[in-house]
């Protein structure tokens, strides 16, 4: 175990797990707690006056410091109050994974933290924006649940085979964005690889819909009137730059519903639009009429198509409750319905969930295949046959037969068994000396192998996943540091140092630091470092030392000039503490 669990996470599977990496608190830098405590600064000073009232609450019960970055044992300490967890994660990854985690109750936060180059807004998830933008709001039961019932619905969503190459894509552009002194040219590259992407998608899956779903509400949703929005999405909350920009008129806000599901987004821009929900409730109605749409309700001849098109592992259930999970290679279609349907490579076979004895990976291990619907001219399907009926019908063990199915799909062989469920109701019929044929075409064909055919008048649910998690081998990701970290010199370790000593200096670990020595140092030989420079104005000001912080504000104005691009950042940290020092004054 690489990570320290509680109650929550010991119930993930595997397969999640393989996604967890240790989160090594030793890697943040000085620089790195300075650049958490600015943003938190600054966002816990205006999202007091502009977020959701759950958002300042949150902070205190999920246990989201200001000043410094949370660390996720102390996290998971004071969230299993709340039924959640949290683990960290190397950036991006796969959308059904990330849902399927919020299914658990686990907030995945990636560990990385932005550069002090990036401190407004980076494209790359990092703690900022998972810590301090999704955790306080889970602290609000309604919002809790819907996002809980979202990672639920969302990991059952189909994808397209161009998923997959569209999330890789996204995943290194914020990787080489956040990246220190990536060339522009590979920046504009990938930029373009993502545009030739999305522009050629063909018709938006499931997967590609829901997560326009998570976008415009999880990450950048507004809740209240239009008119008066408060923010609640965790894009915004991280987001110093676009919290403030959302609340102009430049950015138009439209009432929310299911159009924001096929409203598309992109990741590497301010968003000039937003929706505003009435409540968290609504956001569960809108949620539970996009799953109406999905094929995991719909299930028919487009789920099984679903499938096919998404060539990753799936399952469909039929309406006698027997599920197929495998990767599903071709359908037969009569009259719009689905006559017969065949997986290729391991298929196993369940009921509600759970393997069915025989019917693993190793019994199907080259694929399954089965017919589908109404015997030909008969108006009752097998599975609502009674024992009666069966033995009518000479659909009985040890009895020489032959089915022929609408859609001119015919099964001739012995009958060897059937398999009933709890219900007593058969969901399997299994043969020997088989033959199943489409018109002359024959689909399978075995003497001493037996051969299942699988009981049900039509596919009730299609969806992404196996019905038994433990059916197949889903461990198949390695934990890599794949998000590149910017490479250390000896001027940049001296000034981590420098941010070092002035935060020993702050919280009482070290008073003999010379603060106007550490100002010298950074004025002479980092004079484009502005960050530093204001915490020393924030120490300078709360020990009454005037001419100290005028000399660092002058100096301070000298940098403005020369990056005119940190002009607001200095302007808003001088602010935050110059209202700080008169709000105590008046006291």
């Amino acid at each position: 175990m690489t990570y320290t669990s509680n109650p929550v996470l010991d119930k993930l599977p595997a397969h999640l797990q393989q996604y967890i990496k240790p989160q090594d608190y030793g890697e943040y830098s000085s620089i790195d707690q300075a650049v958490w405590r600015y943003v938190m600064r600054k966002n816990v000073d205006y999202l007091s006056k502009f977020a959701h009232a759950s958002y300042l609450v949150g902070l205190q019960k999920t246990g989201i410091s200001i000043d410094h970055i949370p660390n996720m044992y102390g996290m998971n300490r004071i969230l299993k109050e709340i039924g959640w967890a949290a683990v960290a994660v190397d950036g991006f990854i796969p959308p059904s994974a990330f849902m399927e985690f919020q299914a658990y109750n686990v907030l995945v936060i990636a560990s990385d933290i932005r550069q002090l180059d990036h401190i407004e807004y980076t494209p790359a998830p990092d703690i900022i924006h998972e810590g301090a933008g999704h955790a306080p709001i889970i602290a609000n039961p309604e919002y809790a649940e819907y996002l809980r019932r979202f990672g639920e619905i969302g990991s059952k969503a189909i994808s397209n085979a161009k998923d997959y190459e569209l999330y890789e894509a996204v995943r290194h552009l914020s990787i080489i964005k956040e990246a220190q002194g990536t060339p522009q040219e590979d920046i504009d590259k990938a930029e373009k690889h993502i545009d030739d992407l999305q522009n050629n998608m063909g018709e938006p899956s499931e997967i590609a819909l829901i997560r326009n779903l998570h976008w415009w509400t999880v990450e950048y949703g507004l809740i209240g009137t239009p008119e008066n929005p408060k923010i609640y999405g965790a894009g915004l909350l991280s987001s110093i730059g676009e919290s403030a920009w959302c609340m102009t008129n430049e950015v138009k806000k439209k009432p929310y519903s299911i159009d924001a599901a096929y409203t598309s987004f992109d990741i590497t821009q301010p968003q000039p639009q937003l929706f505003v929900t009435p409540d968290f409730a609504y956001l569960s109605q809108v949620l539970e009429e996009f799953a109406n749409t999905m094929a995991l309700r719909r299930g028919g001849l487009s789920g099984i198509k679903k499938l096919i098109a998404s060539k990753e592992l799936g399952t469909i259930e039929l309406s006698t409750g027997l599920q197929i999970s495998g990767n599903f290679d071709s359908v037969i279609e009569h009259e719009g319905k689905p006559v017969f349907f065949q997986s290729k490579g391991p298929t196993a076979l369940s009921f509600r969930d759970k393997e069915l004895v025989g019917h693993s990976i190793k019994q199907h291990a080259t694929g399954f295949g089965s017919p589908l619907g109404k015997l030909k001219g008969m108006n009752l399907a097998i599975e609502d046959m009674s024992p009666l009926d069966l033995k009518a019908y000479n659909i009985f063990e040890g009895q020489q037969i032959s089915l022929e199915f609408d859609g001119h799909i015919k099964i001739a062989g012995e009958i060897i068994t059937g398999t009933r469920n709890l219900q007593g109701d058969i969901i399997l019929v299994t043969f020997k000396n088989c033959c199943v044929t489409h018109n002359d075409k024959v689909l399978f064909e075995s003497n001493d192998e037996l051969y299942s055919m699988a009981v049900g008048q039509e596919i009730a649910s299609a969806y992404n996943g196996p019905a038994d998690l433990n059916s197949f081998d889903l461990v198949t990701h390695e934990v890599s540091s794949t998000t590149i970290k910017s490479k250390s010199n000896a001027s940049h370790t001296k000034l981590e140092q420098y941010y070092e000593q002035i935060r020993h200096f702050r919280e009482g670990k070290n008073s003999t630091i010379s603060r106007h020595k550490v100002f010298e140092a950074i004025r002479d030989n980092y004079p484009n470092d502005w960050l530093l420079p204001v915490e020393l104005y924030e120490l300078a000001k709360e020990n009454g030392d005037h001419e100290f912080a005028h000399e660092i504000s002058m100096h301070l104005q000298t940098v403005k000039l020369n990056n005119p691009k940190v002009g607001h950042l200095i302007d808003d940290g001088l602010d935050l503490v110059n209202h700080k020092c008169k709000t105590e004054k008046l006291k």
